[in-house]
Order: structure tokens, then C-alpha cells, then sequence
């Protein structure tokens, strides 16, 4: 049983229908529906692929979505099974746990936790990872298959402009303004009432915790202020330390195992934290945070050391930059001397629309290299801080163009390339598989090898 199913037999147990399930007339639930070398492939794979699409993309069952689900497994296999012909292709047994175990996580927050994952499986936790082991190995080699043939597809500067002539001129897509920006960021002072505050709450929760009146799950779950882990109870899987910040890494590098931390500070708050497993530089950990109270921070010397930066800047010469770099208190655009990236594309160029009211605010009144005065900012993990903006370019609404756009086309033209390289490339892997349909994708009239 994969975890796809485990996940499927939770949702259906949430009464979400399945067109291809029928059990209440007495048919059967489950059956093989193609076999792919030594590999079968179970019409439930299907459905639990078929279920996810549906309930992501909000669409309506069709034999032809089903067809197409069928048609990625099938795929898939076929890539494990040259993967492991290829003697050049090597995934270690880390590489393997590290994505069992996030995957195990995520599906754990689905069904509602490791008791609830273990009754639906019908095994432990450690049987369920023994069990799925080799099924994750051959994923990782499938990836690395992929990972492969994908770079060495390039477009060329010829490839670009031939796919971007294909395209009509009054289909081409209308770009919304675009900015590029620059910025030196400042967090408020917090008061001596909101940290003690902060530190009263968390002390009365750790305490509670380490005489065991209360289970550290619980407590998280009730009073953490951190909205990637509160519900799922604190918990973090598979961390590494270089992804958290440094106060934070230097606490967890450090507590035994199964033991709760003392109380520290990081620049979200005070928090405290048990660490369930170490791998090397990974960890697995649960933890809470009380946040100060921003209501009771002092924004005055924030902004005024931001209108003494920008003072140096505009009369004194120094470098935005290098200011940014040694003075910014918000860590991505401070490693890029205050560039402003998209975090998911790091694309630097940003959508105004996107930015929010507060960014608008700031940019409407400024020409292209003016600096603006310090300026109250929502940051993207939520904080509250204050700012100063540098414009650095703007970018007019406009119907795109090779000359002004080439990166966002040659974005494009490359994955169009590297899809259609890739759907030939499979093909061709395909016959030299054996391949055969049964059952409901047999009905459907799809072709064996």
C-alpha cells in the first residue's frame, strides 16, 4: 500500500467521492491496471492521484483525467526501471530517509497524526518506513534520471525568438507594472513590559511541560504562535540547521535528544524546543514560540536610525548597498545588499499589484533611484518593521516583448522545449518495457507494448 492510498482511504473515509470506487454495489475495490516490468500499478494509485488533481485544480471526474494519471504512473515507472540500468545513478540511504521522512510528515497532517497513520496502515511508524523504503529509493533515482536529461536541454538564443514568433501578437500576454527594489529594514524595540510579558507565558508553559501535567504537543497546539507548526503540535521534520536561524540552530545543534531546551530568544521571539532525532546537520523537533506583544514595541528607534542611514546615503555618499549589508535586520534582501527578490523565483522583478498597500504607498511617490523616507512595512514571514526604499526600476504595464522580456521568454520557450523533449525521450524509453493494461485502463482501450 503506498502512501498515496493511505491518503486516498482517509479522504474517502471523509465521504469524499471517488467515481471509480463502488464497493456499496458489491464490485470489486481494487485491482491491478497495468503492469510495468515487475512493477504493478493498482486502479487505488490511480484514484489517489485522479482525487488529488481533482480537489487542487477543483475539476470534475473524466476518464480522460483518469486515462492521464494512468499515463504518469506508468511513466514513472518506466523511469525507475532505466534508472536502475544505469550503473551511474547512485542515491544514498540519507537521501532516502530525508524524503521518507518529509513525506511520511506531510501525510501524518493529513490523516491527523502518527496514531492515525498507524491505524489506517495497520503497522508502526518504523514498519510503515521499512515497508515504503525502496519505493522512495526508486522515486530518488527516477528524479536523478530526470534531473539529468533535463540539463542538458538549453534554449538557444534562436530557440527563443523562433517559439516567441509562434506566438500571435494580440495573444501575447499584457504585463501589470513592475518594480525593482531596493530596501534597509529596521524592527521596532521591544519594551521591557512586552518581553517580560512573553517571558511570564513561556516560562508558566515550559514549567507545565517538564512536570509533565501537560504534554508538550498539547501546549504547542494551544498557545504557539508559530502558524507553520502550532497545529500539527510543534513539530518540524527533517530540518536542516543552515534552514533556521542562527540563535535557533545554536540551541538545537546542541540539546540531547528527548530533552526540553532552556527558554531563548530569536528575532520572532522567545521559544523552547525538544529534539526528537538528530541526522548529521538534520533534525527533528518540536518546539513553541510566544511572540512579543507589537503592540508594545518603541518604533522610534527604528526610524530614526533608518532617517540617519538614509542621510549618510543621500548627503555623505556611502552605499545603499553596503549599508544594507551590515545595518538590515531582515536576512534575504540584507545577503543581496537590500535587493527585493521574489523568495519561491528569486525574480527581481515584482509585481506592484503583489506588493500590498504598504509597499504602494511607498513607491507611488518616487521617481526611479529616489530614496524614500523611513516607512512602516508588513514583512513576509509577518512581522512588523520599518523601512527605507530605494526604486531601482519601473516597469510600465505592457504587452510583452522579446527586447524588454527576453528572461521571461526564454523562460517559457525553455520549458516548452524541455516538455517536448522529454515526452519523445519517454516514448522512446517505453519500448524497450514491458507494458501491459488490464482491467478498467484495458476497457478504456489503451495500448500495451
Amino acid at each position: 500500500m503506498t502512501l498515496r492510498r493511505i491518503a486516498l482511504l482517509f479522504l474517502l473515509a471523509t465521504a469524499l467521492p471517488v467515481h471509480a470506487l463502488k464497493a456499496q454495489d458489491g464490485e470489486v475495490l481494487d485491482e491491478i491496471v497495468a503492469v510495468v516490468g515487475d512493477y504493478i500499478i493498482l486502479q487505488s494509485d490511480v484514484d489517489g492521484m485522479v482525487l488529488g488533481v481533482m480537489q487542487q485544480n477543483q475539476m470534475a471526474w473524466s476518464e480522460e483525467l483518469w486515462s492521464e494519471a494512468l499515463t504518469q504512473l506508468v511513466n514513472e515507472k518506466v523511469m525507475v526501471i532505466h534508472a536502475k540500468r544505469d550503473t551511474n545513478l547512485v542515491v544514498t540511504d540519507q537521501q532516502v530517509d530525508q524524503m521518507l521522512d518529509a513525506q511520511i510528515g506531510q501525510i501524518q497532517q493529513q490523516v491527523g497524526g502518527q496514531a492515525r497513520l498507524e491505524e489506517l496502515y495497520g503497522k508502526s511508524l518504523l514498519e510503515v518506513k521499512a515497508d515504503l523504503r525502496e519505493e522512495y529509493r526508486d522515486r530518488l533515482l527516477a528524479d536523478e534520471l530526470r534531473r539529468q536529461k533535463l540539463s542538458s536541454i538549453k534554449a538557444t538564443p534562436t530557440d527563443v525568438r523562433e517559439w516567441f514568433d509562434l506566438i500571435p501578437a494580440d495573444s501575447l500576454p499584457v504585463i501589470p507594472d513592475l518594480v525593482r527594489v531596493s530596501h534597509i529594514v529596521k524592527l521596532p524595540e521591544v519594551t521591557q513590559e512586552a518581553r517580560d510579558e512573553a517571558r511570564e507565558i513561556i516560562s508558566t508553559i515550559r514549567d507545565s511541560v517538564i512536570a509533565g501535567v501537560s504534554q508538550f504537543e498539547d501546549m504547542a497546539q494551544a498557545f504557539s504562535d508559530d502558524p507553520g507548526s502550532a497545529a500539527n503540535g510543534g513539530l518540524y521534520e527533517d530540518m536542516g540547521l543552515d534552514e533556521v536561524v542562527p540563535e535557533f540552530a545554536a540551541v538545537a545543534s546542541r540539546s540531547p535528544i528527548g530533552t526540553i531546551s532552556r527558554i531563548f530568544e530569536t528575532q520572532f521571539g522567545l521559544h523552547f524546543l525538544r529534539v526528537n532525532a538528530r541526522r548529521g546537520d538534520r533534525i527533528d523537533y518540536n518546539h513553541i514560540l510566544i511572540t512579543f506583544d507589537d503592540r508594545k514595541v518603541d518604533d522610534a528607534p527604528a526610524v530614526a536610525k533608518l532617517a540617519t542611514l538614509r542621510d549618510s546615503i543621500m548627503t555623505k555618499g556611502a552605499s545603499f548597498e553596503a549599508l544594507a549589508r551590515e545595518e538590515s535586520e531582515e536576512d534575504l534582501s540584507k545577503a543581496q545588499g537590500g535587493r527585493v527578490s521574489d523568495p519561491a523565483s528569486g525574480e527581481r522583478n515584482l509585481y506592484v499589484e503583489a506588493l500590498g498597500g504598504m509597499w504602494q504607498r511607498t513607491l507611488s511617490a518616487l521617481e526611479i533611484g529616489d530614496i524614500s523616507e523611513p516607512a512602516e512595512v508588513l514583512l513576509l514571514d509577518g512581522r512588523r518593521a520599518w523601512h527605507i526604499v530605494r526604486l531601482d526600476d519601473r516597469i510600465a504595464s505592457h504587452r510583452v516583448d522579446i527586447e524588454t522580456d527576453y528572461e521571461l521568454i526564454e523562460q517559457r520557450a525553455l520549458q516548452d522545449k524541455q516538455t517536448r523533449i522529454m515526452e519523445t525521450w519517454i516514448q522512446e524509453l517505453r519500448t524497450s518495457v514491458y507494458i501491459d493494461f488490464r482491467g478498467n485502463a484495458k476497457e478504456m482501450g489503451l495500448a500495451n507494448n
